[in-house]
């Protein structure tokens, strides 16, 4: 009796084998991101946010510094049309006649690049001094730790409002080079007769924010190194004599990427919000260069009588707040291996 025999199928052409290829790592992460709605949704609603503030120049209906003082221009109206040119006040305005909608696209500028920078800072930071204490281990892990509960251990609020209003005070007490101030001027948007000054606040409230900002991501990246550096490839990488550095680089820093990318959405989230915060009790940036926080600060001293506009200003520090954590939401989804989506 003969015996049949299962053959398996051959797969001649090339778009058969293309069905075959795996899919990436990061093909994956991105395919389970777009299952979270509301991270896509916050994702493209913080892209627009941000390229229409890089955009002011072009798409704000009035200038930053025009203010109308005329009576009927104080605390018009949102849709009200300005008299005399027929703009249109999308937000209404200040006290002073100022279009408050103007002002929000280069406060949005300014608060994202702030927060942009502070998280970028802070990760790198956070990443160096993990790395190094979770792979050496011993008395440079011992002393990395303690300085780091020494920083995580100051009540950081009140520290950072004093250092904020000291370090304003006295420009000569941090001497920022003149290509880094001129740099932050033009890409802040500031008008040069005031942009030293003006991007002398930015930096020290970035430089502050980011002294403060690197000690979880410190610890997060010494819990993934002390994990990863017991692994086989890591073992074989070192018995062939492969250096410590390049051992940190391609192989302890890769590995340790997901939970980092994650902390990084929170940091942009909480830099965000301390810079609002800061802005807004009146030791971060001045006026008249506007911020989301002091712009608040505006509305919150107009609430009784002009309560739309805290409306106006609370509403996109809102909205983005919330879009920063579902971001973090969606990729602690995504990255996670014991999610199968």
């Amino acid at each position: 009796m003969a015996q049949s025999v299962a053959v398996a199928p051959r797969i001649n052409s090339a778009e058969g084998l293309s069905t075959l290829t795996p899919e990436s790592q990061w093909g994956l992460v991105w395919r389970r991101f777009r299952k979270h709605k509301l991270a896509v949704v916050s994702t493209v609603l913080l892209l627009i946010v941000f390229i229409m503030s890089l955009l002011a120049t072009w798409i704000a209906p009035f200038a930053v510094d025009h203010q109308n003082t005329a009576p009927t221009e104080r605390f018009a109206l949102p849709m009200s049309r300005e008299i005399g040119t027929g703009r249109i006040h999308i937000a209404g305005t200040d006290e002073i006649g100022r279009d408050n909608f103007t002002r929000l696209l280069y406060g949005a500028r300014v608060s994202l690049t702030v927060a942009i920078m502070v998280a970028t800072l802070s990760t790198a930071i956070g990443m160096v001094v993990g790395a190094l204490a979770g792979y050496y281990r011993g008395i440079i892990d011992t002393a990395l730790m303690r300085f780091l509960d020494f920083i995580a251990s100051i009540p950081s609020l009140t520290l950072l409002l004093i250092l904020t209003a000291v370090l304003l005070q006295d420009p000569k007490l941090l001497p920022y080079p003149k290509w880094l101030l001129n740099g932050m001027t033009v890409l802040l948007g500031f008008d040069y007769a005031r942009g030293a000054d003006s991007s002398r606040s930015v930096l020290t409230l970035i430089l502050i924010l980011t002294l403060f900002g690197w000690t979880t991501t410190a610890r997060l990246m010494r819990g993934m190194v002390l994990s990863i550096r017991e692994r086989e490839y890591v073992e074989a990488s070192r018995a062939l004599g492969t250096g410590s550095s390049r051992i940190i680089l391609n192989h302890v820093v890769p590995n340790s990427l997901a939970p980092i990318i994650v902390d990084f959405t929170q940091a942009l989230a909480g830099a965000f919000s301390t810079e609002v915060v800061i802005s807004f009790l009146g030791f971060g940036v001045q006026e008249p260069i506007p911020t989301w926080g002091n712009m608040m600060k505006i509305a919150e001293g107009n609430i009784f009588d002009q309560g739309w506009m805290a409306l106006c200003f609370g509403l996109p520090i809102l909205v983005c707040s919330l879009a920063f954590n579902f971001i973090g939401d969606g990729l602690r989804d995504a990255l996670d291996p014991r999610l199968k989506m």
